[in-house]
């Protein structure tokens, strides 16, 4: 009854009604946001206040392909490229349960190909020398740092400075960064830098805290899109660059956006999926920032709407899997996104 309790508290579209379900939090428990005072790290972009949203394409749209199924049916996989596959870690199942497994999947098709020592979901994936690592994640919120080889064995290799689940991460020059998160009981607005080893530091602060943003890296900055601040879906994108330590606003999405998923190509950001604040609102539109200007277009539609997907560049493509419909059911299909032309 306990974690039948706490599931929905985690997931309020759980057994609640509609109107109900939209007044709650969504992701992990309920606590506030609680905006912390570092704007003077705030630099504005050119872009920023204006919400370039133009609607033509930004260079070639992405063309989606389904390649493959996954053993089961996730959501919120932490997701990393070893090789030219995707390593899946965990995630929620359709019960809305944390899972242990990592999956394998390819255009070759999937398997499952060991087990996290714990059942985790809302966790970071990233990849440091042929590793894949898995930061943080719930439930309980965890400060474990996994490290998880090709073979499906995972270890402990460090620790973030609280534990967090709803992170994201991206890899810059042999450094993890974690961005936002939930401890279980506070939002965070920090960026954690991971070297590979011990313990992460926090090496700056967002405008507000974060859970859910999209992220990826583009030129040697963090590019973080979305999120869910408090319980609203943002449209904020920031930049933050680690040779400097700051966090600039670069632009605005065209509508609030949280529980998408980010990845680079060709010198654009693609934001995947998503929704808005509450469940129901998915979509299945593909965005593409330009992370020197800010401009943010479209580029292309998912064959189905999806938030919560695991996605990764793999080679000259994005590679997508799992996620949520509207409906509420999940999604067990690998999908690449080439470019038309063969060129982002």
């Amino acid at each position: 009854m306990l974690r039948l309790a706490l599931a929905r508290l985690k997931r309020p579209w759980l057994g609640v009604p509609v109107i109900a379900a939209a007044m709650l939090l969504s992701g992990c428990g309920s606590g506030s946001d609680a905006p912390a005072a570092h704007s003077s790290t705030i630099r504005t972009g050119a872009a920023a206040g204006h919400g370039r949203a133009a609607r033509a394409q930004v260079r070639p749209a992405l063309t989606p392909e389904r390649v493959a199924d996954l053993p089961a049916p996730v959501q919120l996989p932490a997701t990393v490229v070893l090789g030219n596959r995707l390593l899946l870690m965990g995630g929620l199942d359709q019960a809305t349960a944390s899972v242990a497994d990592i999956v394998s999947a390819g255009r070759s098709g999937s398997e499952r190909i060991g087990e996290l020592p714990y059942a985790v979901h809302d966790a970071a994936g990233a990849s440091l020398g042929g590793t894949a690592y898995l930061l943080g994640g719930g439930e309980p919120s965890y400060s474990n740092v996994l490290a998880v080889d090709s073979s499906g064995h995972a270890t402990v290799a460090g620790h973030l400075p609280v534990g967090a689940s709803d992170v994201a991460a991206a890899v810059i020059s042999g450094t993890v960064y974690v961005v936002g998160g939930y401890t279980g009981a506070v939002p965070l607005d920090t960026i954690v830098a991971w070297p590979g080893s011990g313990i992460g530091r926090v090496v700056a602060r967002l405008p507000h805290a974060v859970r859910y943003a999209a992220v990826t890296t583009s030129g040697g900055r963090l590019i973080i899109a979305g999120g869910t601040s408090g319980d609203q879906a943002t449209r904020e994108i920031y930049s933050f660059d680690p040779a400097n330590g700051r966090v600039r606003q670069l632009g605005l999405l065209p509508h609030p956006l949280t529980h998408a998923a980010a990845a680079a190509l060709g010198g654009r950001v693609y934001v995947i999926g998503g929704r808005g604040g509450v469940q129901g609102s998915q979509t299945a539109d593909i965005l593409a920032i330009d992370p020197a200007s800010g401009q943010v277009r479209g580029a292309g539609r998912l064959p189905t709407s999806l938030s919560d997907v695991g996605a990764a560049t793999v080679g000259d493509a994005i590679m997508v899997a799992g996620g949520r419909r509207s409906t509420g059911v999940l999604s067990r299909s690998v999908y690449m996104l080439t470019p038309r032309g063969g060129t982002a």
